[in-house]
């Protein structure tokens, strides 16, 4: 009995010590939720922003995304954003999804305009700009190294027809120096 006194012991800590980080982890969920006021915002494109991630103002967080969803009529992705109180975003800001480098999480980038009148909650901003797309960006640009028409550098186009000629020697083209 003396021997499983301490393993009882210890599966009593790991108990409370879980129940401490789900009573915080519920603390925090609570904190995300609660504040604020609406915003709303349609993109073309959202790529990979989730409900949670942050919405930020020159960097600083600001608020987070509350809400994604699909307008049926347009087919663009609209998004709820909840912003902290006490940052009133001017009526001519925009919104663009940014990513926090190539392994970071997406995030909405307000860029705040100079207007004196503030948005209202649930406004919507008026100038959007969508996710970029990463993969597509690299296939095209991998894909135009080919050149023109298919043709690899250096190489000579299939239609028979030689590049144009030009000095052989770049310096020909500069006049001799004065002696």
């Amino acid at each position: 009995m003396s021997r499983k006194v301490p393993e009882i012991l210890t599966g009593l800590a790991v108990i409370i010590v879980a129940a401490l980080f789900l009573v915080y982890a519920l603390g925090r969920a609570d904190a995300i939720n609660t504040g604020g006021y609406p915003l709303e915002a349609q993109f073309s494109s959202i790529g990979g922003l989730t409900v949670g991630a942050d919405v930020k103002i020159g960097g600083v967080v600001v608020g987070h995304v509350a809400d994604e969803s699909l307008d049926p009529n347009t087919y663009a992705a609209k998004i709820r954003m909840v912003m902290d109180n006490d940052i009133k975003i001017p009526t001519d800001s925009s919104a663009a999804v940014s990513s926090d480098g190539l392994l970071g999480g997406d995030y909405v980038a307000v860029s705040p305009g100079g207007s004196d009148n503030m948005m209202a909650p649930g406004q919507s901003f008026q100038v959007t700009q969508s996710a970029i797309n990463i993969e597509d960006l690299l296939g095209k640009f991998i894909f135009s190294m080919g050149g023109s028409g298919g043709t690899k550098a250096g190489s000579t186009p299939s239609s028979g027809t030689a590049p144009p000629a030009g000095p052989a020697n770049p310096a020909a083209l500069s006049p001799a120096p004065a002696k």
